[in-house]
C-alpha cells in the first residue's frame, strides 16, 4: 500500500466516525417544545415579579415617609427656633462635611434628601410659617411620596404631617385620605 491511499483510508474512516447518529442532539420539534414551555413559564412569572417589585417600592415609600416624619420631629427638637424643616435638603446633608446645621441637619440619607428613592418622588409641602422675633418658624408640614410611574413603580401615593400619621392615596396622588394600617 502506498502512503497516499493509506492516508485516504484513514481520512474516510475518520469522516464516517464523525457522522452524527440520528439519536444525538435535539430535533427541531423538541427544541420548539422546550422553547414553548419556557415561554409559558415566563408569561406566568414576569407579571408576578413586577407585582412584587411594585409592592417592595410601596413598602419602601411608606417607610421613607415614616423616616422623614421622624427626622422632622428630631429637627424641631434640635432647632426649636426654626420649627420644622420645609425642605428635604434641610433634613439631609453629608456627614463628612462637618457638624449638622439647620440647613443640613444630617437626619436622613442623601438619596432620600435628594427626593427620589425606589421609584417614588418625595417632597415636603404645605409648610405653614409664622414670624417670631423677626425669625421665620415653620409650624406645620406635609410629606408626600408619589410613584414616578403610576401602575409601574407603585399604585399608591403616601402622605404624613406633623401628627406623624401616614395616609395613602389609592390613585397614586397626594390626596391621602385612607389611613395606613
Amino acid at each position: 500500500m502506498n502512503p497516499t491511499s493509506n492516508a485516504l483510508n484513514l481520512r474516510n474512516r475518520a469522516i464516517r466516525h464523525l457522522d452524527v447518529s440520528p439519536e444525538a442532539g435535539f430535533t427541531l420539534i423538541e427544541l420548539l417544545i422546550v422553547m414553548s414551555v419556557m415561554l409559558i413559564l415566563m408569561t406566568l412569572a414576569v407579571p408576578q415579579l413586577l407585582k412584587l417589585r411594585k409592592q417592595a417600592n410601596e413598602t419602601s415609600a411608606a417607610q421613607s415617609v415614616r423616616t422623614i416624619a421622624q427626622a422632622e420631629l428630631q429637627y424641631n427638637s434640635a432647632y426649636p427656633a426654626n420649627g420644622f424643616a420645609c425642605s428635604l435638603a434641610s433634613l439631609g446633608g453629608d456627614p463628612k462635611s462637618g457638624a449638622p446645621t439647620a440647613q443640613a441637619a444630617q437626619l436622613v440619607a442623601p438619596d432620600l434628601a435628594a427626593g427620589q428613592k425606589a421609584g417614588y418622588t418625595f417632597a415636603i409641602t404645605n409648610c405653614s410659617k409664622v414670624t417670631v422675633n423677626n425669625q421665620d418658624m415653620y409650624t406645620s408640614f406635609e410629606i408626600t411620596a408619589v410613584p414616578q410611574a403610576i401602575g409601574k413603580t407603585g399604585d399608591n401615593g403616601f402622605c404624613s404631617d406633623e401628627n406623624n400619621t401616614i395616609r395613602k392615596d389609592p390613585t397614586g396622588g397626594t390626596n391621602c385620605t385612607v389611613a395606613l394600617q
